[in-house]
């Protein structure tokens, strides 16, 4: 990038010139083709340098500048709709720094020291829409274009999930103009692509072209089948404001029954501006779409009306775009690890760097089959992506760089850990290691696991020291933490039996107080609920509602293990949510006589309680379908679930048509959007305990 600050005239005038012409070439490919070739990042430092070097030089501008444009042109396979009210583009800013400015700005022009009100709205990576409603009716639809023509996509509209085809309500404006994004969720992109590729079609780069493609074809048939979703957040013409906020219209449009985005926030000061960008930053991995950042609006309509516009973008607002979330880097290593269950995960150990913000060196490989498909070697440069489930993926190989001679990546068919066979079922893509209990990496896990919250809940006893005392071989399977004080014993001055205790009080990091409080903590766990215990073992597919189902079916642990260890099921897989698979991973535990052994060992110290039903079945969760997701303030999610099923209610995992409720905290991912698409009621951590009593 050219320094502005030593640019002469005539050399400005030549970069304005490139700049035109290179922005217009990608607004093109981006616009008209959906086949960008440049990056969010590349497209957004060409405009800042077009825009610094007008700033410097006004009476350079072009005629055609990119400063004047919104969008290009319509392609001329569509019918042209001409906007009655302009859809303009917003100005963007890249840091805090800049949306101080921002905010300093707006008080500054309305002559103000006050806080202003902001809506904070994500900022949709795909399609901008306007769809025209004439007394209710649906009319028309169109894409933004130009900003001032657009593309009639009004078949296409009609075929999308959650946009009204007609609205009853008695304050609908007799004309209006709902403004909002087409988008396509992460995980419908990904399978368009399989399709494509299984089908030798070109796969689409990301979710917001997938989107554009799908949404401008001339075939409305084809956007049908492509599963796009809409938000509204704005509006066009209209007959009549009854609003008076921005806040206000989002809250009539959902009452109108038309989708609006979860995430809206009202934000009162820049503090809290500053926290709302930084929240959906962190979570946006999260998210079952993607978002370029955030796009902030002065909350009050009156105010909006005195800010007016510039050229082309508003005063009143916005976009916070957020930092890219892909990057290329290289593949030193891939390693697999090994999980409680014994499944081997494949691991890629990636030259550091920046995606999203955040330093990334590892990326999940998923499994062999992911390996193979996309045909991952050691030493190939790769496209990383910050995914949904926040943990870093490989996307893609850069062909291009892959040097001669890179080994095909051959999967281990032994355990890394323990040498035993890695075997893998017809049914599942995961190998796992045969070696059980007796494998390291196994026995760690499942002794976390064991002591983990929603089992025996033992504080003192985190992950770093789990890890600590089985590599020292004072903890080899969960009975041995139940003998812990009894071998802490033995006397340092006694050179004969100085070896004979654990002395864990002179541990570094320890002492008598640590070491007093750690055995507390396990002697109070002595005596344990039957749910619980069952979920401690750590049986596969074997979760803590799953637990509890076992425990109201069974009554006792004697009585369940003895129906396992003789191969009666036929009562198991009667409960409902208890199928075959995971009937057979059950009894498989049972058979194993290193599980048996352990259980005995256990049944010796500890007292595991026969179930006593005390679920309140006139709750009004009771025989309600439930789902958690997000972050909750006021309890953890496991104590949640445990209230909700002590209340009569399914926990249930994945949201669907027969949810009833679906609660939500913060930083919630995919779950509260469809919940939304579906119209299934989504309860806030307030309300759930205002309804639970």
């Amino acid at each position: 990038m050219p320094d502005i600050s030593k640019l002469s005239k005539e050399q400005a005038a030549k970069e304005l010139e490139r700049l035109a012409k290179e922005i217009a070439k990608s607004d093109e490919a981006y616009y008209q083709h959906d086949d960008p070739y440049l990056t969010d990042a590349e497209y957004d430092k060409l405009k800042h340098l077009n825009e610094a070097i007008e700033n410097k030089y006004p009476d350079l501008v072009r005629s055609d500048s990119p400063s004047k444009r919104v969008g290009a042109p319509v392609k001329s396979d569509f019918k042209k709709i001409t906007h009655k009210v302009p859809m303009l583009s917003l100005a963007d800013i890249f840091s805090e720094e800049e949306l101080a400015d921002f905010v300093k700005g707006v008080q500054k022009f309305l002559n103000t020291e006050e806080d202003i009100e902001f809506t904070a709205e994500p900022k949709m990576d795909g399609l901008s829409f306007s769809a025209r409603y004439e007394d209710g009716i649906l009319v028309s639809g169109a894409t933004r274009g130009d900003g001032k023509i657009g593309e009639d996509i009004t078949d296409n509209l009609r075929v999308i999930k959650g946009l009204p085809h007609k609205v009853e309500a008695a304050d609908f404006p007799q004309v209006m103009e709902m403004r909002g994004e087409v988008y396509m969720s992460k995980a419908d992109f990904f399978a368009l692509n399989e399709k494509n590729k299984e089908e030798n079609k070109k796969p689409f780069a990301n979710p917001r072209n997938a989107a554009a493609g799908s949404l401008r074809q001339l075939d409305a048939g084809i956007t049908k089948e492509r599963k796009l979703s809409l938000l509204v957040y704005t509006w066009g013409e209209v007959s009549k404001v009854s609003w008076k906020s921005q806040s206000e219209f989002l809250e009539k449009v959902k009452g109108w029954g038309f989708p609006v985005n979860p995430y809206n926030r009202l934000c009162h000061n820049l503090s809290e501006i500053i926290e709302s960008y930084e929240s959906l930053l962190n979570n946006r991995a999260d998210l079952a779409y993607d978002i370029d950042g955030i796009v902030y609006k002065v909350n009050s309509l009156e105010l909006q009306a005195r800010l007016g516009f510039l050229t082309r973008t508003p005063r009143w607002a916005v976009a916070h775009k957020f930092p890219a979330e892909q990057a290329v880097t290289r593949i030193e290593n891939i390693r697999v690890q090994v999980g409680r269950t014994g499944a081997l995960t494949p691991v890629a150990d990636l030259e550091p760097i920046n995606v999203g913000g955040v330093v990334v060196s590892h990326a999940t490989l998923h499994n062999e089959d992911e390996i193979k498909r996309k045909d991952i070697r050691i030493g190939d440069y790769v496209v990383i992506q910050r995914a949904g489930d926040v943990i870093p993926q490989v996307v893609s190989v850069v062909l291009e760089k892959r040097s001669p001679g890179l080994k095909e990546y051959e999967f281990p068919k032994t355990c890394p850990e323990c040498g035993a066979h890695a075997i893998r079922e017809e049914d599942e893509a995961v190998r796992r290691c045969t070696g059980g209990l007796s494998c390291p990496a196994q026995a760690i896990e499942r002794i976390k696991h064991f002591v983990s919250r929603e089992a025996f809940n033992i504080e003192g006893l985190g992950s770093k020291i789990v890890e600590e005392f089985f590599n020292e071989g004072i903890l080899q399977n969960p009975a041995d933490i139940f003998t812990l004080e009894e071998r802490n014993g033995g006397y340092e001055d006694d050179l004969f039996s100085a070896n004979q205790g654990i002395h864990l009080e002179n541990r570094e990091g320890w002492g008598k107080k640590s070491a007093d409080n750690l055995f507390k903590a396990i002697r109070s766990r002595q005596q344990i609920s039957l749910p619980r215990f069952i979920y401690a073992l750590g049986i596969r597919q074997v979760g803590a509602a799953t637990s509890l189902l076992i425990a109201k079916n069974y009554g006792s642990f004697s009585n369940f293990m003895e129906k396992m260890r003789i191969g009666d099921t036929e009562k198991l897989v009667s409960i409902d949510g208890i199928g075959e698979a995971m009937s057979k991973d059950i009894t498989e535990f049972f058979k194993e006589e290193h599980n048996l052994r352990i259980i005995a060992k256990l049944l010796n110290y500890v007292k595991v309680e026969d179930f006593e039903d005390t679920t309140d079945y006139n709750s009004p969760l009771s025989g309600k379908t439930v789902v958690f997701t997000g972050t909750l303030e006021k309890m953890t999610r496991a104590e949640a679930k445990a209230k909700a099923l002590s209340l009569g209610a399914k926990v249930v995992g994945s949201v669907s048509g027969s949810t009833d409720y679906v609660i939500m905290g913060s930083s919630a991912g995919s779950k509260a959007q469809k919940a939304q698409d579906l119209g299934v009621k989504i309860l806030s951590e307030e309300d759930f305990l205002s309804l639970i009593g």
